[in-house]
């Protein structure tokens, strides 16, 4: 992980069964959703509506994940969410999954978050709300 980000948010979320895929362990696609939770909570912990009905929205354009221990049901997993420095429309962000009670890392992964704007489909600047956050 990168040394120049900031923690924003730590959540957690329940493993539910139907996570799981048939190793028995949650499905490789389920820690997407986890990190997409995490980074919903913190916009809308910061006032952004994640809804294409705004006249500008974050998105991802790409995303990654490393997977280092696996996760079973039951459990409840921990999400912590980091951003790097903002560029013009675009911030950096990481995560890190954890069990929750156990410190070991489970996974960590990343996703480029930019803003845009739906009607074009072509990027704007970041919120100055969200840049000042990023940049304190």
């Amino acid at each position: 992980m990168h040394t120049d980000r900031k923690l924003l948010l730590t959540t957690r979320m329940a493993v539910r069964w139907g996570d799981m895929d048939a190793y028995g362990h949650v499905n490789n696609t389920v820690y997407f959703r986890y990190f997409e939770q995490a980074r919903v909570e913190w916009l809308e912990a910061m006032d952004f509506a994640v809804s294409p009905a705004e006249p500008q929205a974050p998105v991802i354009i790409n995303a990654s994940c490393t997977f280092l221990i696996p996760v079973n049901y039951p459990a409840t997993v921990e999400i912590r969410l980091f951003a790097g420095n903002p560029g013009r429309s675009s911030v950096d962000t990481w995560y890190e999954l954890r069990v929750e009670g156990d410190e070991r890392l489970y996974a960590e992964g990343a996703a480029k978050v930019v803003w845009m704007d739906p009607r074009t489909g072509k990027s704007v600047p970041l919120p100055d709300t969200l840049r000042s956050t990023l940049a304190a």
